[in-house]
């Protein structure tokens, strides 16, 4: 028979690892080739001291000269805050009992919950992958009377609670009713007039400003990172903008630039849709056959030249990105646990209402120790 206490044991014995290699390293491909490590997580903070420039006492010399001094190494220290990942997911008391007599029929019911929180998971850590930790969606490019027009489309979902910073109470905490992929634009519940004070304005997930991990969006940005500023060595990473025409010896120039500021080899490229099309159609004209294959995460691929290049839907528009993927770093203070209560219970009763649910935690920041082994292109004109 299936009560809370067995529901609540088999979330904790059978579920929690299956759902925490699935949210590691199934979600997103870029995700799956980072390293996940605590060494570096001290208290509420992650500290890492990275070494640049090489030791100085490597040389030649004469057959009864002096010996080379080794000099000592380089280094700078690293600092950002450890950021609280959560995944929750709700089972109704109703439910519960009508599946208490049949196991399968909660089996299923806990992995449709499962299935959805991965989805979930799916969606906003790869959008956190590509931002700067603030937890900016877009921003407000026009309106209608009832429709908001926004930059970045790819970043809402139906379902999703967002606040429009500065606009006020009633753009707090509303929820994202409709999408429309096409025309860019989305339609948000109960907020009353859409006024042109809300132009330009920046729309961010509810409760998770300044909250998220900090992405790529940051690494290529001109803010300081980590606590070191971009005049340091080795901060700055590759950009070159107003690409136009794709054209494969522009990204063969960045990646051999890449080399020679970081000595470090680009292993892994992503592009945006419109990207891939524009590669496709150059491939075309000059007879050139793209070949894709099944990463060992189980994502597709291109092949080029050797290096995967996958096609991410939260990758900006005319974007590339080249990047050295063991230079990143999610460093966490433990893997996916439940969160429990004091009785050591997984399954909480919503107070006033007959639900109960569940969440999954993770503290951990992403950290890119070598920002010059990094590349992007933009401006690429899509196919």
């Amino acid at each position: 028979m299936v009560t809370l206490n067995s529901a609540d044991s088999a979330l904790k014995s059978f579920y929690l690892d299956a759902v925490a290699e699935s949210l590691n390293t199934k979600i997103n491909p870029f995700l799956a080739k980072i390293e996940r490590t605590s060494n570096y997580v001290t208290g509420k903070e992650v500290r890492k001291a990275v070494r640049v420039g090489i030791n100085g006492g490597v040389a030649a010399g004469a057959e009864t000269g002096n010996l080379p001094t080794a000099k000592q190494s380089h280094y700078r220290q690293m600092v950002t805050e450890l950021k609280n990942l959560y995944g929750t997911i709700e089972i109704s008391d109703k439910a519960v009992r009508a599946s208490a007599n049949n196991e399968g029929a909660f089996v299923n019911l806990v992995n449709e919950e499962m299935k959805s929180l991965i989805q979930s998971a799916q969606f906003q850590f790869g959008r956190m992958l590509f931002g700067d930790g603030a937890g900016t969606l877009g921003k407000i490019t026009n309106k209608t009377t009832e429709r908001i027009f926004v930059s970045n489309i790819q970043n809402f979902a139906v379902g999703m609670s967002v606040d429009v910073v500065g606009a006020g109470e009633n753009f707090q905490g509303v929820v994202v009713e409709e999408v429309d992929y096409v025309n860019e634009s989305i339609r948000l519940n109960s907020v009353g007039e859409i006024s042109d004070a809300l132009l330009n304005k920046t729309i961010v997930l509810s409760g998770t400003q300044e909250n998220e991990l900090t992405g790529l969006a940051a690494i290529f940005s001109e803010e300081d990172l980590y606590g070191l500023t971009r005049e340091e060595m080795g901060m700055r990473p590759y950009i070159e903008t107003d690409v136009d025409e794709f054209d494969p010896w522009l990204v063969q120039i960045a990646m051999d630039k890449i080399e020679a500021a970081s000595g470090r080899k680009v292993d892994f490229m992503i592009c945006s849709w419109g990207v891939r099309r524009a590669i496709q159609l150059y491939c075309n004209e000059h007879n050139i056959s793209l070949k894709t294959y099944t990463t060992a995460e189980g994502f597709t691929a291109i092949d080029w030249m050797g290096i995967p290049l996958v096609v991410d839907r939260f990758c900006p528009k005319g974007t590339m990105y080249l990047l050295t993927t063991d230079c990143f770093k999610l460093c966490q203070l433990c893997d996916w646990q439940w969160l429990e209560a004091e009785d050591g219970k997984i399954l909480k009763q919503v107070p006033g209402k007959p639900v109960y649910t569940a969440t999954l935690v993770k503290y951990a920041e992403l950290i890119c120790e070598n920002p010059a082994a990094q590349g992007m292109l933009t401006g690429i004109i899509e196919g």
